[in-house]
């Protein structure tokens, strides 16, 4: 259901009337939702896999960058999906979206990725000029910032997985008309 500038300016609340009968009103909160919880399961599995890899819980995991798999395109791969299921996947909505998960899962396999791979050189080159006086070099850039093409492609099929499953629930519990 499209709104014009005139119906818009005349409801103070910028939002169709609850009547208009569209059925992606007041279902925000869906997007919030899914996208808050894709990016926690992305990062419990990173914390459950390095349990299970050294036997150590480390929370710390759970606000760290990097890795396997990508909580960022899992977010936004799961916000995009979550847009689509409720005002469609060929809505202007979903295609802002999907272009904002393109951009985020770009950005974390490749320039983020670029950044760490530098920074792993730089540390490596103030090793080896302040070996003698290693109190001037012990400051180290973090090195794990970006993801692999695959932990990229892991995250949004996980994110993508969760939206269409929580989607799906949210329907059966919420959308009785």
């Amino acid at each position: 259901m499209a709104i014009t500038f005139a119906q818009a300016s005349l409801n103070p609340q910028g939002s169709i009337p609850a009547s208009g009968g569209d059925p992606g009103l007041h279902r925000g909160w869906q997007v919030i939702l899914v996208t808050v919880l894709c990016s926690f399961i992305a990062q419990l599995f990173k914390l459950v896999t390095k349990l299970v890899r050294t036997g150590k819980l480390d929370l710390r995991v759970m606000a760290k960058t990097g890795g396997m798999p990508s909580s960022h395109s899992s977010c936004t791969m799961g916000m995009a999906v979550s847009v689509g299921f409720i005002d469609g996947f060929n809505s202007v909505s979903f295609a802002i979206a999907l272009c904002l998960a393109m951009i985020v899962m770009y950005d974390a396999a490749g320039v983020r990725r670029t950044v760490g791979l530098q920074a792993r050189v730089l540390n490596q080159m103030m090793e080896e000029l302040f070996s003698d006086h290693p109190h001037l070099s012990s400051e180290r850039i973090k090195e794990f910032l970006g993801h692999t093409p695959i932990e990229v492609l892991i995250g949004a099929a996980l994110g993508s997985a969760i939206a269409w499953a929580f989607n799906s629930w949210a329907q059966t519990q919420f959308l009785h008309v």
